[in-house]
């Protein structure tokens, strides 16, 4: 039997190593090492102003992704979507497409960040538009380091600050968005980040089973998932189960 696949998303790491990073680099010399693949499905720092900004933290964590066996795959999240080819070589990650269509121990599955399935809250929605053209990030690009950081600062406050004002529905996935990815991949498996509400979802698309998967935020309660030939666990960083988990529609 295959090693299994593993897969994170939502580390959130600061500039400056500390508690999440140590709990990183464990992860990594643990049950990273075993694994046949992992995959980082966006939102691995708290925010990213171009390669050329890395921070103390990132060259750590880059060093230990390098040692990894295993290939590692990164999908941009809606806090690092400026990391590029560069950091990417260093980390000795390959940068994937925003929808990546995976095949696991368990079989295929689309893995995804998962922040434009909120397609209710179209304030932020519009805002990852613009965020995403080509000509804002080159503008930003072109910024002074220090400029960038001051605005990708004040962005993270403002973002916090609207999300606390937001329904809890607002800032979850619709479900009609969710229906639309998997029959569109055509897949049984959706695995994705972002809205920091771990679980594990039975679903029924066009009266076909499926399940989608919801990543930990490891600045909240860390954890990632384990997909063996049996399926996904969802698991803490000690290889326990997850506590809470549990399938529902």
């Amino acid at each position: 039997m295959s090693a299994p696949a593993l897969v994170i998303a939502d580390l959130h790491l600061e500039r400056e190593p500390g508690p999440t990073l140590e709990a990183a680099l464990a992860f990594l010399d643990g049950p990273a090492r075993t694994a046949s693949a992992l995959y980082i499905l966006g939102d691995l720092f708290e925010y990213w102003v171009g390669d050329d900004g890395r921070f103390p933290a990132a060259a750590q964590l880059a060093a230990a992704l390098g040692g990894l066996s295993a290939p590692v795959t990164f999908i941009h999240g809606n806090r690092d979507f400026l990391l590029g080819e560069a950091y990417a070589r260093e980390a000795g990650m390959t940068l994937a497409p925003e929808k990546l269509h995976a095949t696991l121990p368990c079989g295929p599955a689309l893995l995804m960040h998962g922040d434009s399935l909120c397609t209710s809250d179209q304030e932020y929605i519009a805002l990852r538009q613009m965020l995403r053209a080509s000509d804002w990030q080159r503008d930003f690009l072109a910024k002074p380091l220090e400029e960038r950081i001051r605005q990708a600062e004040a962005l993270r406050a403002a973002s916090r600050d609207a999300g606390s004002m937001k329904a809890e529905d607002i800032t979850d996935v619709t479900p009609e968005a969710v229906d639309a990815v998997l029959r569109e991949a055509g897949t049984p498996l959706l695995i994705h980040g972002h809205t920091h509400r771990p679980a594990i979802h039975d679903l029924t698309v066009d009266g076909q089973p499926r399940q989608r998967v919801v990543l930990p935020a490891w600045d909240e309660h860390p954890g990632y998932l384990e997909v063996s030939a049996d399926g996904p666990v969802l698991r803490q960083l000690d290889g326990s189960p997850y506590p809470d988990q549990h399938l529902h529609a």
